[in-house]
């Protein structure tokens, strides 16, 4: 695929609509691994996708290296172009974390960002997060963003509606373009929060806590457990 600024330009608008407040969690993000991390850094991407979160945290940090991973030829295509003009070591491979060889034994940070919701079975989820886990330092700093919620269920149901006012709202899409939309939403994998806290701690992450939640999305910061 020849790398198109209308394709990015679109995917980047498609980003901010499903999710309002996007701009606002990878700033929040950056903020909590400015603060746990040293001047040099490497980095683990899971889910790179266009590029957009590697941007923001090599911003005010060019000895930050990042390795971005993700399944997608066109998506890493963009975010190859976007980012080659970034002082930072940038390396970038299709594929997930459960079938990529890594170049680095360990990793002082990774993220997980709108990835997790894309994985129909608990156990492959599971194993995503453990390999992210097995990937890094003791204590290194770990940020997962996904859907989130117990569709069916009044919270989430509501959650649903506004995320359904806001498109009608706020695009030119009718009606039964969103509800095509929602009907595609709600095929993917969303887990309680409480479901998803377990899983971190399966995986060998310690001290959860959640810094994000808009409409169906939610954000949580946690570490590698450390032995020591």
């Amino acid at each position: 695929m020849e790398f198109n600024n209308k394709l990015a330009n679109e995917y980047e608008k498609g980003i901010r609509r499903t999710l309002p407040s996007y701009d606002a969690m990878l700033r929040l993000t950056q903020t909590f691994y400015q603060s746990e991390l040293h001047e040099k850094a490497e980095f683990l991407v899971v889910g790179s996708g266009s590029g957009n979160e590697i941007l923001q945290l090599a911003e005010e940090r060019p000895h930050w290296s990042f390795v971005g991973i993700d399944p997608s030829e066109a998506m890493l295509q963009i975010a190859g172009e976007r980012l080659k003009s970034l002082p930072n070591n940038i390396s970038l491979y299709q594929g997930t974390i459960l079938d990529t060889k890594l170049p680095t034994a360990k990793f002082d940070a990774a993220s997980c960002v709108l990835v997790l919701h894309f994985i129909q079975d608990d156990q492959e989820k599971l194993a995503t997060l453990k390999e992210i886990a097995n990937n890094l330092k003791p204590g290194a700093p770990f940020v997962l963003v996904s859907k989130y919620g117990r569709p069916g269920s009044l919270e989430t149901e509501l959650q649903f509606n506004l995320w359904r006012a806001y498109w009608l709202q706020h695009t030119k899409l009718t009606p039964s373009d969103v509800a095509e939309m929602e009907k595609s939403i709600r095929s993917l994998s969303f887990m309680p929060e409480e479901d998803i806290l377990s899983l971190l701690q399966q995986a060998g992450f310690t001290k959860p806590s959640r810094f994000f939640a808009t409409t169906l999305f939610g954000g949580w910061i946690c570490y590698k457990e450390s032995f020591l």
